[in-house]
């Protein structure tokens, strides 16, 4: 576990775990670093070096009311990197991670990093536009923007629901794990959980993923109710030429059960240089 500081002066914590290949993971919004702790032991577990940081604005990292934007996020995950001097990374970002994940690469190359995994992820572009038919509509994200404000420990609570697929008929996900989404929720300081949201909902990332040159594997679930894969992963496959699609039919935006054991092995094999191939 440690902390480094921004050239802004904003203190990002990170744990360090294992040693080997460095596998750097960015979460999702409103989590933190806790949220990868399955996957950090996995790895770590495996033969690499697993490190991930909660991102400004929420859990042990410090509340700053500027920079919860995708650019700032990227510096962050970028000095953290350098902090380290980690060379041959693979960085792994789910929802709002992936999109910072993708910014880095966009923003500060890729000469750092051997390989990339984007799990449910935002990129190109949430929200509905003229060009962009196929995404949401500003009233979903005024409606976060709403539940924030307003009675935020009950929306989060709800929102466990669609995060986790709980709202569908046979989801086995247990309570204890929308209790988990919850509890690292609340971590998350009010004006970095609603700024994220305007972040990985206008921000367009289409030039960032034409950016990619590296293996990458994109991994998401057919029955994502948060970040619909339609306006998601179907398009960032074809952005991305060194790109694998991987989708995982009936599965939520946040993976558990069975879903997650499958991300897991699929995870491990690329990591290894054998992962899925093809696209589905």
């Amino acid at each position: 576990m440690g902390t480094y500081t921004t050239k802004d002066g904003v203190d990002i914590y990170y744990k360090d775990w294992g040693s080997g290949q460095p596998v750097v993971f960015s979460h999702g919004w409103p989590l933190t670093a806790d949220a990868w702790d399955p996957q950090l032991d996995l790895v770590a577990s495996a033969g690499y070096r697993a490190i991930a940081h909660d991102r400004r604005g929420g859990g042990r990292s410090s509340q700053p009311w500027e920079g919860n934007d995708l650019s700032t996020y990227a510096d962050d995950l970028a000095g953290l990197i350098e902090h380290l001097d980690l060379h041959d990374v693979v960085l792994v970002g789910h929802s709002t991670g992936g999109g910072e994940v993708t910014r880095y690469m966009g923003r500060h190359g890729t000469a750092r990093v051997a390989k990339a995994v984007l799990l449910g992820a935002i990129p190109p572009l949430m929200l509905q536009t003229d060009a962009n038919p196929e995404g949401l509509p500003r009233s979903v994200f005024d409606g976060l923007r709403a539940g924030v404000a307003g009675d935020r420990s009950q929306f989060y609570r709800d929102l466990s629901a669609s995060f986790y697929g709980a709202n569908r008929p046979g989801s086995t996900v247990s309570q204890g794990k929308r209790d988990e989404f919850w509890l690292q929720c609340m971590t998350v300081g009010y004006k970095g959980a609603y700024d994220c949201i305007a972040a990985f909902s206008e921000t367009d990332l289409t030039e960032d993923l034409e950016a990619i040159d590296v293996p990458t594997l994109i991994a998401h679930g057919d029955d994502d109710q948060i970040v619909p894969i339609v306006a998601a992963a179907r398009k960032s496959i074809e952005l991305v030429p060194t790109a694998t699609l991987k989708v995982y039919p009936g599965a939520p935006h946040g993976l558990h059960g069975a879903y997650e054991q499958e991300f897991n092995a699929d995870l491990l094999a690329f990591l290894a240089g054998d992962g899925p191939t093809g696209r589905s």
